[in-house]
């Protein structure tokens, strides 16, 4: 995925959660979650990924697929049978929809509060 701080932030966002609240929870700093996010990571480390995929309820191997790392062929196959109900609903997707999507519900739920 070229750019997946923007993926980032919308899982994030997603949630309602701030960066001092993501930082609190997986021990990672505010400064190096705002620099993912914006893209001046290249290259996040797989620990990183691992505590990010616990918070936002992604599972780990899709982050690392999102951001470059090889996944072994064999994780890749579960990772598209074990697709979320959305995608069962609406098919496959892009990486660009996944966001707006992932935006959408930010703001859904912005509105029940």
């Amino acid at each position: 995925m070229e750019n997946y701080g923007e993926y980032f932030k919308a899982l994030r966002e997603s949630k309602g959660m701030t960066l001092r609240e993501v930082e609190r929870k997986t021990e990672v700093s505010n400064a190096y979650l705002s620099q993912l996010e914006s893209g001046k990571i290249r290259q996040p480390s797989p620990l990183t990924l691992h505590k990010l995929s616990e918070t936002y309820g992604v599972s780990y191997e899709t982050l690392m697929e999102k951001v470059g790392y090889p996944v072994p062929e064999k994780l890749s196959k579960k990772l598209e049978e074990d697709k979320s109900p959305i995608a069962y609903r609406v098919g496959s997707i892009t990486n660009d929809e996944e966001i707006e999507l992932l935006n959408y519900l930010k703001f859904m739920r912005s509105r029940k509060k």
